[in-house]
């Protein structure tokens, strides 16, 4: 009897001060251990950036408030890879923090393990080793609540469209104020929807919650903000069935940072699709990199690999073994570096594409092709309608399937 060896990897490295890229750091000085989890990671990216794929992200975790978007999150946004965010409630509320009225530059740092009781009673928040002011609060859900009074938000709609329009309103106050731009409002301007699966569990939500009470209590006349989170869902199982059937590459990516429910919703549009819907030929993402704290023996989906993703079709079972990697790490050590690392490598082809012509370059470089796509991203936002009337239609094709679903044999009382 035969038995397959696999290949085995020869394991080669250089002296970092004969690297003259990050590049070529990741590639040649992580050989083993928790460094070549990094390696693994950063090539599954840059491959599955230089195929084209767009790319869907989750975001867990006060990435807002430490600043961190605006280091890296933000840059890698603009490069036109990512499609669409997934993240909380609370990062889409402190993002507003450096924009308002008398408050610039209000977050500073705290030790961790410094004296609480004390900050309590000078009245600063903390959050881990980053603090403000309790008046930042008070201002933010002032600002809120005039905002969400507003015209434009007297109706059902999307937590999507919800977010654009309050991105907008963050950059006019960025502006107003010469706060350099937020999350919110770099989205707004590049189109890329905002998903927050658990939109009740934050400050935004709770600042609509207090004009409801105040309507129920007959204090204001007027609020008829809703959140639509049927057609939220469903414009996200949209952009998937987009991104796998319509998009040219007819693959998805997704980078996950940190766990929770961001992570849930950004994997939960294939059994959306296949399992609920009943579509046919709906595959999981190609290219699964994720970076949690959380230990796989916690049994939560935090922490769970892509290839227990697969059992449940959210990862493509012909590319995982390949093409995903979980790093257990705190994304807040590694990501500026990676995103520093892939930024470069795009400076570097388009600098090739200066000096040989595009044309020459991508036929000589294919993945060339995939780092230079355009800056200007997918802006699925600006084109959810058409996308969502799309899968609306393959439900509508789907009728029989799914009327054969609606019955079960209850046990009633």
């Amino acid at each position: 009897m035969s038995h397959h060896h696999p290949e085995k990897r020869t394991v080669l490295t250089k002296r970092v001060d004969e690297c003259d890229s990050l590049h070529d750091v990741f590639l040649s000085c992580l050989p083993a251990f928790g460094g070549a989890f990094l390696r693994r990671v950063y090539t599954i990216l840059d491959t599955a950036i230089g195929m084209g794929c767009p790319f869907t992200l989750s975001i867990a975790g006060p990435i807002t408030v430490s600043g961190q978007h605006q280091t890296w999150l933000q840059p890698l946004l603009e490069t036109g890879w990512i499609a669409y965010l997934s993240t909380t409630d609370a990062v889409c509320y402190h993002d507003g923090h450096r924009s308002l009225n008398g408050h610039k530059n209000p977050v500073h740092e705290v030790p961790i393990f410094g004296d609480d009781a004390a900050l309590r009673d000078d009245k600063t928040i903390r959050v881990t080793d980053m603090a403000f002011d309790e008046d930042v609060l008070f201002d933010q859900d002032r600002f809120l609540t005039a905002m969400l009074q507003r015209p434009e938000f007297q109706r059902k709609m999307t937590g999507t469209e919800m977010r654009n329009i309050l991105g907008r309103f963050y950059a006019a106050q960025e502006q107003a104020n010469g706060a350099s731009e937020g999350l919110l409002a770099t989205c707004e301007r590049l189109a890329i929807p905002i998903f927050v699966g658990a939109p009740g569990d934050g400050s935004v939500f709770l600042n609509s919650m207090k004009l409801w009470a105040m309507k129920q209590a007959g204090l204001i006349e007027d609020y008829n903000f809703d959140l639509d989170l049927h057609a939220e869902v469903f414009e996200a199982c949209a952009y998937h069935y987009w991104g796998i059937f319509q998009n040219p590459v007819g693959a998805l990516a997704t980078l996950i940072l940190g766990g929770g429910v961001p992570k849930n919703y950004n994997l939960q549009p294939e059994p959306a699709l296949g399992q609920i819907l009943g579509l046919p030929n709906v595959r999981g993402y190609n290219f699964d990199v994720q970076i949690v704290t959380a230990p796989v023996t916690d049994g939560s989906l935090s922490s769970c690999f892509p290839a227990e993703a697969v059992t449940w079709g959210k990862v493509d079972k012909d590319t995982y073994t390949e093409a995903t990697e979980s790093l257990q790490c705190d994304y807040s050590l590694v990501m500026p570096f990676i995103v520093k690392a892939l930024l470069d490598n795009r400076a570097y082809y388009a600098k090739k594409a200066e000096e040989v012509g595009e044309e020459h370059l991508f036929a000589h470089n294919p993945k060339a092709r995939g780092y230079l796509r355009p800056k200007t991203g997918y802006r699925l936002f600006e084109k959810r309608e058409e996308i969502v009337k799309s899968l609306r239609e393959a439900v509508q094709l789907n009728h029989e399937w799914l009327r054969e679903g609606l019955d079960y044999p209850l046990a009633l009382r």
